[in-house]
């Protein structure tokens, strides 16, 4: 048995029942036997080994006080896997679902999303099992305070910067930021995704999606091609679709299906954006509300039927291992050319398999959704600079490191015999740098 294999083996045993993390340990490490058979010693100084283990795992209770005086208990998790290039950044995720292998794969997968962006943070990842949907703003502040009281003694401006994901926007970035600022009496960059008004930055809430449609851009450039009259597929609903939507919309696609946990709409003239904006943003609906404003939309219930849609480009943004087998079939059946993942690994190793073999252009989540963490950096040096770029200054910054990675990960495949596959080239690509900063702090 190789290196690769028996770290991949060993990584399994000593962490039984945690189906995701093993999901995503695999997908990256079997990319990487010809990275150990050309650096032998990385294997000689243990380097996956060190690799795969998180730095630090940080598990406990959140106690808090519903509206009616019922006390409730959560459970609060942060993963604060690698710091050899900076400090560990990564969002907060709070959803039902969450548990700690959800965290560790979303950690491991974002210290080589970090490396990709070509700025100095580390990988990381927490959350909750605390479900946000039909809660009041009172109850969510009670929460946000309570797991705040607790993390804060794990994160610091240049120590964990932590940020939003699912079931964290805004709202409560600001009661954890504000618990923060109440507890260590400081007012630092500890978090991003923070409002305007106390040190956010412009483009933060549009960065994934739009950096997102930037890669694909960049994809399509090089096959000499563009987004102009093709059709897109977004699944999901939250920032990343509607930002996904509006910026490929903007470059003259046609997006014709969006969906939310409950169903799809399906609408062949093209997506009213402004609708989804108002339902989903606004009024905090679903989207199966849009049919009642544009009679010309279909709604289905279930989410599985959207990727029996016709199209060019599909671009998952709702969760992970939303894409299987049976599904990526009916995409590649349908004609798609490009899959561009805007959530954490939205598409399971055998839908990949099927892309790959198919010709389909497949760029994969620590690459293509790379976009808002490259953000929350940005607002990590405007914080620390106490200064604020516009709008137009970060856009053009976010576009250029989403460019950047589209190359780098472009080289590094070919470089390693794999022209064409995305998987190993963005592996590759920010493996490497983390493993030579590893290799310089020695054993650490």
């Amino acid at each position: 048995m190789n290196y690769v294999s028996q770290v991949l083996e060993n990584l399994k045993n000593n962490n039984p029942n945690e189906p995701e993390f093993h999901q995503a340990a695999t997908e990256i490490l079997m990319t990487l036997a010809p990275v150990m058979e050309k650096h032998p010693e990385y294997e000689q100084a243990a380097l996956l080994e060190r690799f795969v283990e998180p730095e630090r795992v940080v598990m406990f209770r959140v106690p808090w006080v519903d509206d009616s005086g019922k006390v409730r208990v959560n459970k609060g998790y942060r993963v604060q896997f690698n710091s050899a290039i900076g400090p560990y950044k990564g969002g907060l995720r709070f959803h039902p679902s969450v548990n700690l292998s959800i965290i560790k794969f979303l950690g491991l997968e974002q210290i080589l999303k970090n490396s990709l962006t070509g700025l100095p943070i580390g990988g990381g990842k927490g959350g909750s099992d605390f479900n946000p949907k039909g809660k009041s703003d009172r109850e969510i502040m009670n929460f946000c305070q309570s797991f705040m009281t607790e993390l804060y003694r794990h994160i610091g401006a240049d120590t964990d910067v932590p940020a939003g994901d699912i079931g964290v926007g805004g709202r409560e970035i600001g009661y954890l930021f504000g618990q923060y600022k109440r507890l260590r009496n400081e007012h630092v960059g500890v978090l991003t995704g923070r409002g305007l008004s106390y040190g956010g930055s412009l483009v933060r809430t549009e960065a994934t999606g739009y950096g997102l449609v930037y890669i694909t851009e960049e994809a399509l450039k090089a096959r000499g091609d563009s987004f102009k009259g093709k059709t897109v597929i977004i699944s999901g609903a939250g920032n990343v679709a509607i930002y996904a939507c509006e910026k490929a919309q903007s470059l003259g696609a046609k997006v014709v299906a969006m969906y939310d946990s409950d169903g799809y709409i399906y609408e062949p003239d093209g997506i009213k954006l402004e609708v989804v904006k108002n339902i989903k943003e606004v009024k905090r609906g679903r989207i199966k509300d849009y049919v009642n404003e544009v009679k010309t939309a279909k709604y289905f219930e279930g989410c599985r039927g959207i990727w029996t849609i016709p199209c060019d480009i599909a671009l998952p943004c709702a969760t992970q291992n939303e894409i299987d087998a049976a599904s990526a079939e009916k995409l590649v059946k349908n004609g798609v050319k490009y899959v561009a993942e805007g959530a954490n690994m939205p598409s399971t190793l055998e839908a990949i398999e099927i892309f790959q073999k198919s010709g389909v252009v497949f760029l994969p989540a620590k690459a293509a959704n790379a976009g808002g963490v490259a953000t929350s950096a940005l607002e990590m040096a405007q914080s620390s600079g106490r200064m604020f770029w516009t709008f137009e200054e970060v856009d053009a910054k976010l576009k250029n490191i989403m460019i950047n990675i589209y190359r780098n990960m472009e080289s590094a495949a070919k470089e390693y015999g794999y022209e064409g596959n995305y998987v190993m080239g963005a592996n590759i690509a920010g493996f490497i740098k983390v493993a030579n900063a590893m290799m310089a702090h020695g054993v650490v």
